[in-house]
């Protein structure tokens, strides 16, 4: 049996560092001092949020990396609704789980934004390899055009050099663990809907990848040119789509479902 379903995934909320849970745009504040932990954050759960911390070229300091794009309130807004929309026990919390950590094997889904700025060393990339082949589930999220596509792909090709990413079908159980998501659409970041950003043509078309296992099971599940994240982050803001938060969510729950069955 493979060791993440083996495991109970009831887990306690461990050291973190202090002010790792800031609920603001853009993530940490270091000025703002220690922050106030949501209500619940020290319950036991079923499922955590649990984000991918990795080295990136424009890191200044450890909150400033692009891996920390819309945390933590992305994170936190999105926990909120698993609990008001399915029966999974759901920590209040978030994870940030290191590269370079052994702590990644705790955590059965990991959620990972800006791929395209990641520098991945090759301990990392065993580490993530041997990580989704025991039965981990990668969520890759926020690339746009064809630039940073092809500098996230360099981390997936030093992951799994001899594996195909592949476009998923309407019919694929991962769009069906829930909700039937047969009718997806581009969802937009809020640079492109108030920020002033323009798509490019490369970025115009939503692409919904991935990587899978010599079982066929989806190990890296991949949204590009989209942004999810932002969906999540703006669900309570009148100026973001609902629409498109609303697919956000829906894709963000049959995600973790599928991950949880498989």
């Amino acid at each position: 049996m493979k060791f993440l379903r083996a495991i109970a995934m009831v887990v306690l909320v461990v050291g973190l560092a202090s002010g790792l849970m800031a609920f603001q745009r853009g993530g940490f504040d270091e000025e703002d001092g220690a922050p106030v932990l949501p209500p619940g954050a020290d319950q036991r759960a079923e499922w955590t949020f649990a984000r991918l911390h990795f080295p990136s070229g424009n890191q200044y300091g450890y909150f400033r990396g692009s891996w920390a794009a819309d945390y933590p309130k992305a994170d936190r807004q999105f926990e909120q609704g698993v609990r008001r929309l399915t029966r999974l026990q759901t920590r209040a919390l978030e994870q940030v789980v290191d590269a370079d950590s052994d702590d990644l094997y705790n955590w059965p889904w990991i959620y990972m934004e800006h791929g395209h700025a990641w520098n991945l060393n090759q301990a990392q990339a065993a580490r993530l390899r041997s990580y989704l082949l025991r039965g981990g589930f990668l969520l890759a999220d926020d690339t746009h055009g064809d630039e940073e596509w092809e500098a996230q792909l360099r981390g997936f090709e030093m992951i799994f050099p001899d594996r195909a990413i592949e476009e998923l079908d309407n019919k694929d159980e991962i769009f069906h663990t829930m909700y039937d998501l047969d009718d997806r659409f581009q969802i937009d970041g809020t640079r492109f809907i108030w920020g002033g950003r323009r798509y490019t043509r490369d970025m115009t078309v939503a692409k919904w990848l991935a990587i899978r296992d010599d079982q066929g099971r989806i190990m890296i599940a991949i949204c590009h040119n989209s942004d999810v994240g932002d969906a999540w982050e703006w669900a309570d803001s009148p100026r973001y789509p609902e629409r498109q938060t609303s697919l956000a969510y829906r894709i963000g729950i049959n995600y973790i479902l599928y991950d949880m069955t498989h």
